[in-house]
């Protein structure tokens, strides 16, 4: 069977010509080097979300599994995609079609750029940890073989860990891609051993690991480099970010004096807190007080 973009396909017999199974979201074959992804963009299901990007060259797809936190590493489902490059396999993108069940548009072909995770429902209405994989649009064979050989460094990995960097930090189309910011933020995780530097929360979730010196002013090294990070919650990071706050190389906090203490007070600042700096975060934390307000 030859698919061919913008055609309509039965489910059944794509999965009787390449193998798969015909249950799920994430179909890897056994034999014939394809990942087929399936997707019902007619709205969220079990807090999927799915979908392009504003100029169609992006696409979000929410991972495998309907209830519980996601996991990343799941062999047969997330897994495959997430290591699809280094494996060889193409991955296929088919989106429902309304009216009578099992007949699907086959989109075009993916390659991996990064993923991320986002709050959402799951099955059962309760709230969970989701994946959701970050795929750019793949026109013709040549093109698919060099971006499956620039981003297979974004998805080696050895027992959870990455091995590498990603070689690149973004992608150019009308709109501009960040690449690597799920290597990041796990390298970020790892460091503070999950936690929040300042008041100790573990609720990774909600934890933001936030550039000392902004992305959009950090060059392709920078922009991934881990002594540029500091594991923030909510509150601390959004007055990080605004540059309402930051840190002496000592890690005592220092406050801004177009605050009012009584603003401080009333989000939980005290003026007291203190976080343990690495020795390679002072470089980035001096940049990033010459912008205190």
């Amino acid at each position: 069977m030859d698919l061919v973009a913008g055609n309509i396909y039965v489910r059944r017999d794509v999965h009787a010509a390449y193998g798969g199974s015909q249950q799920g979201g994430i179909t890897p074959t056994k034999d014939s080097g394809k990942v087929f992804i399936w997707s019902n963009e007619s709205g969220p299901h079990h807090g999927y979300q799915d979908g392009w990007s504003a100029d169609g060259s992006i696409y979000y797809y929410t991972g495998a599994g309907q209830n519980g936190d996601q996991d990343i590493e799941a062999g047969r489902h997330n897994g495959r995609l997430l290591r699809h490059s280094e494996n060889g396999d193409e991955v296929l993108l088919f989106i429902g079609q309304k009216g009578p069940g099992g007949l699907w548009k086959y989109e075009c072909k993916l390659s991996l750029i990064d993923y991320e995770f986002f709050q959402t429902r799951d099955a059962d209405d309760k709230n969970r940890k989701a994946v959701r994989f970050i795929l750019e649009r793949v026109d013709d064979e040549s093109s698919l073989a060099e971006k499956q050989a620039v981003v297979t460094t974004t998805t080696r990995r050895a027992k959870s860990s990455f091995q590498t960097k990603p070689t690149t930090t973004e992608r150019k189309g009308l709109v501009t891609s960040r690449v690597g910011q799920g290597y990041y933020r796990h390298e970020i995780l790892q460091r503070f051993e999950g936690k929040c530097a300042v008041t100790g929360a573990d609720s990774e979730e909600l934890l933001i690991a936030s550039h000392i010196v902004p992305w959009r002013d950090s060059n392709e090294f920078e922009r991934l480099d881990v002594d540029n990070g500091i594991l923030l919650s909510p509150t601390y990071d959004a007055l990080f970010d605004k540059h309402l706050i930051s840190f002496s190389d000592e890690g005592v906090i220092l406050l801004s004096d177009a605050v009012p203490e009584s603003l401080f007070t009333s989000l939980g600042v005290t003026g007291d807190e203190t976080v343990d700096i690495f020795d390679g975060m002072k470089a980035y934390l001096q940049r990033h007080r010459e912008n205190l307000r």
